[in-house]
């Protein structure tokens, strides 16, 4: 992706049309159920779904003039990736996530916050449904508060 490429209507505009029509499958399910104050943006060349500075001021610890990342969905060269950061970021949603998709009998392949995917067929949307609407933006930020409080070594998993 370029740079040239500032809004969602453009990105999903410069994608081949069978790999828009899956993204927007899976687009519509995040907007269906994304708790309110989040929003949709662009963001490190993918959507972004974000905690904005007016709820969050502090912006994401790594680059605080960027809103605090949720998640993130986006076409790259050989799949789909899904990035979900409030699973990445707690041990229970993430087990919780990982059991749930996988009790639908569809393979996951995952990384620590990363879903890859070939084809929109091989995602069960209604847990990605679920899994965006777990977690309310008061709560998300009160997590990645609470694990910025811990020293560096505790953080990760």
């Amino acid at each position: 992706m370029t740079k040239s490429i500032r809004t969602v209507a453009q990105y999903l505009a410069s994608l081949p049309e069978d790999r828009r029509a899956a993204l927007n499958a899976v687009r519509k399910v995040i907007l269906a159920n994304l708790p309110e104050g989040y929003e949709e943006t662009m963001q490190y060349g993918m959507i972004g779904y974000v905690v904005p500075h007016r709820l969050y001021p502090a912006g994401y610890h790594c680059k605080p003039e960027e809103p605090l990342p949720y998640a993130a969905l986006g076409a790259q060269k050989s799949h789909f990736a899904l990035h979900l950061m409030a699973a990445y970021g707690d041990a229970a949603t993430d087990a919780w996530f990982r059991k749930t998709w996988l009790a639908t009998g569809k393979k996951l392949d995952m990384g620590k916050a990363c879903v890859r995917f070939k084809k929109v067929e091989d995602v069960p949307l209604e847990v990605i449904g679920q899994m965006m609407a777990r977690v309310p933006v008061k709560q998300y930020v009160a997590r990645v508060e609470r694990m910025l409080s811990q020293p560096r070594e505790k953080r990760g998993r």
